[in-house]
């Protein structure tokens, strides 16, 4: 059966806190952050940099419970820079019985990387 593939969580806006050039690679995101997001250890991510414009994908790891760390480690630290503003996403295969349920996460924060919402769906907007 064909898989859809779809956003299943997300963290809009975070800060990035720290670039690590020499560090073995991943991206380190605050535990609360991504429990919150549904975003697990190791889980492949996307990573748009607003600021930017870079878009790359790596890896998720644990960062500190309410640290507010966002880490861009390894090559990747060379696509931001420490302030930069970040959107962080997972996405999920789904079969089409799947899809009428399934609900993303999405994680929105402040200036401190800490939660101020969240949703499970996606406004529509008009043009």
């Amino acid at each position: 059966m064909p898989q859809h593939t779809l956003l299943s969580g997300k963290i809009h806006r975070a800060t990035v806190t720290h670039c690590e050039l020499h560090y073995e690679g991943s991206c380190a995101i605050d535990e609360d952050l991504l429990d919150a997001s549904g975003i697990r250890e190791f889980e492949q991510i996307a990573i748009w940099n607003i600021n930017n414009g870079e878009r790359f994908s790596t890896y998720a790891i644990k960062a500190a419970r309410g640290s507010g760390i966002i880490s861009i480690n390894g090559s990747a630290a060379r696509r931001a820079s420490t302030g930069d503003l970040v959107i962080i996403a997972a996405f999920v295969g789904l079969d089409a019985s799947e899809l009428d349920s399934h609900k993303p996460q999405l994680v929105f924060v402040d200036e401190n990387n800490r939660q101020i919402e969240l949703r499970q769906h996606i406004p529509t907007q008009q043009p």
